[in-house]
């Protein structure tokens, strides 16, 4: 196990714990150069991120999270638990949210002047950081696992740009503005839950990984200040994510199913119209809207409604969309 250790810590690698702390404690050393560049760095990646979101551009989005600035006081929480220091912890939290409200801010301000036609379901920006699931989770805490280790040894530092990518902080927090700023609290909430998963990932993993290469034992405890409360702390606060996660989750896969219910029932529904083609289906958990391409008339969807009764969950509105001037409001499952 020492062998194996080695080789995952070389003693020659480790970064010392005051240069490590220099580097995530925002109020330590240069502390206006510091603040400075992180405000600006901030405020410029949650202006890349809204405008990559608004404009569905993935390498935009990406340009944000390379920036990545409240990764350095999310590892702060971490190193701060590690050393026993309570006042670094709330310093670092304080900055952490300081953060959120500018992004949120930022995205909120962008939104006001959007049409009220903004299409938040088929912007894939912001469809896919609205509905975090377990595995979201898993993946934030192996990229948490791998910045800690980027940050605690000096001769793998070129892995916290592909890390940033990895992890997603402020580009769902500029999703949590639009949505704000554009009457969705629902999808705002899953963006929110999404950095929140992400953030306690990292917590965790810098927490784990700082403790285990011995930042711990080299810091003094500081007085006043329990390090089993923290860590139980950050326990219960994992918990409490874990479970809407979990619970979103199971809505992602219960959304699947009806997905392929309404287009098997509707691929069968447009089976005797010549020319008829299905093009897209899509569910939320009020309304699933059928795609189509028809060369004429649309025909009766009296049938199509009836046969999704019982297939969906009642309540859920069906919509068929065939192109402009052709959206017809089918009803609602279960209220005939």
């Amino acid at each position: 196990m020492t062998g194996l250790w080695d080789v995952i810590l070389p003693a020659g690698q480790r970064r010392g714990l005051e240069d490590l702390n220099e580097r995530l404690d925002l109020d330590l050393g240069d502390r206006h150069a510091k603040l400075s560049g992180f405000w600006t760095m901030l405020v410029l990646s949650a202006v890349i991120a809204v405008a990559g979101v608004l404009g569905d551009s993935t390498a935009t989005v990406i340009g944000a999270m390379i920036i990545a600035p409240l990764s350095i006081p999310i590892m702060g929480v971490a190193l701060g638990i590690v050393r026993a220091d309570g006042s670094q912890v709330l310093r670092s939290l304080t900055w952490v949210m300081a953060g959120v409200a500018t992004v949120v801010a930022l995205g909120a301000l962008a939104a006001v002047p959007l049409p009220d036609t903004l299409g938040t379901v088929s912007n894939s920006q912001i469809a896919g950081r609205t509905s975090p699931g377990i595995l979201d989770m898993v993946a934030a805490v192996a990229t948490g696992l791998a910045g800690a280790v980027g940050l605690a040894r000096r001769d793998v530092s070129d892995v916290l740009p592909g890390v940033a990518i990895a992890i997603s902080l402020v580009p769902p927090l500029g999703v949590v503005g639009i949505c704000l700023g554009t009457g969705q609290p629902i999808l705002a909430l899953g963006a929110f839950l999404l950095f929140l998963s992400n953030m306690i990932a990292l917590i965790m993993a810098g927490t784990l990984v700082f403790t285990a290469y011995g930042y711990a034992r080299e810091a003094a405890l500081a007085r006043g200040f329990n390090r089993k409360r923290a860590n139980t702390v950050v326990a219960a606060v994992l918990v409490l994510v874990l479970i809407p996660l979990l619970s979103n989750t199971a809505a992602n896969l219960a959304v699947a199913l009806w997905t392929q219910r309404v287009t098997d029932v509707a691929e069968e529904w447009l089976a005797d119209v010549a020319g008829g083609r299905l093009t897209d289906v899509t569910v939320t958990s009020a309304t699933a809207i059928v795609d189509v391409q028809v060369p004429g008339n649309l025909p009766d969807t009296a049938p199509l409604l009836a046969a999704l009764d019982g297939l969906i969950p009642a309540g859920i509105s069906v919509v068929v969309d065939a192109g402009v001037g052709m959206r017809v409001d089918v009803g609602v499952v279960g209220a005939q």
